[in-house]
């Protein structure tokens, strides 16, 4: 069990997707939950579409806190054309987000193919977004996360749909916001391949 976290003298526990999804139903004056089986109709919405909200924003950003790297174990079965390998993706994969080899971690062609990715190198380094557990989750993104529910959860379970559109603002902006900050997590992308400038050289 993981420590609570304490801010201006309180006590806060880890975040799990209940407590997420209760501060959320609580922005648009539902009841929050206990458990997604609670029988009421805030666990029900919650517990339909949190996992698809959740995915959905980890997927759309490659967000530092999501981002792993991992060398794939060949398969024996090829593909029939295209090809040369198949590699069976992590199971806590969301998105890719390059492939390379040896040393590196892009530069690799690829196709994804249902739970498989396909390449030419008998060996491949992965770099993906996964799916980090709930307690994991920076403060940046619990915010645009919860916002974002907030959005989800109003039509369902207020039936206004101008709430509905003022969340909607709020939403985009907070995940804005998070992305801003999550880009500072790292040094800026740069240039490392000056193929052109060589070749003229």
């Amino acid at each position: 069990m993981q420590a609570p976290f304490f801010e201006r003298g309180k006590e806060y526990m880890s975040n799990t997707s209940i407590n997420i999804c209760s501060q959320a139903l609580l922005k648009i004056g539902a009841s929050s939950i206990t458990s997604f089986e609670d029988g009421t109709a805030e666990a029900e919405v919650a517990g339909n579409l949190y996992p698809y909200i959740r995915d959905a924003l980890l997927s759309s950003y490659p967000w530092s806190f999501a981002l792993t790297q991992t060398k794939l174990a060949r398969l024996e079965n090829t593909p029939i054309a295209d090809f040369s390998y198949a590699y069976l993706l992590p199971s806590d994969f969301l998105r890719i987000v390059s492939a390379g080899y040896g040393n590196k971690g892009r530069g690799t062609e690829y196709k994804i193919v249902k739970d498989c990715i396909y390449t030419n190198l008998p060996q491949l380094n992965l770099t993906y977004l996964c799916r980090p557990d709930e307690s994991n989750f920076p403060a940046y993104f619990c915010e645009a996360l919860i916002n974002k529910l907030a959005y989800e959860f109003c039509i369902p379970l207020t039936e206004s749909t101008t709430r509905a559109e003022f969340l909607s603002k709020i939403a985009e902006d907070s995940v804005n916001r998070a992305r801003s900050v999550d880009a500072q997590q790292s040094t800026p992308s740069c240039f490392e391949d000056f193929t052109l400038v060589e070749v003229r050289g």
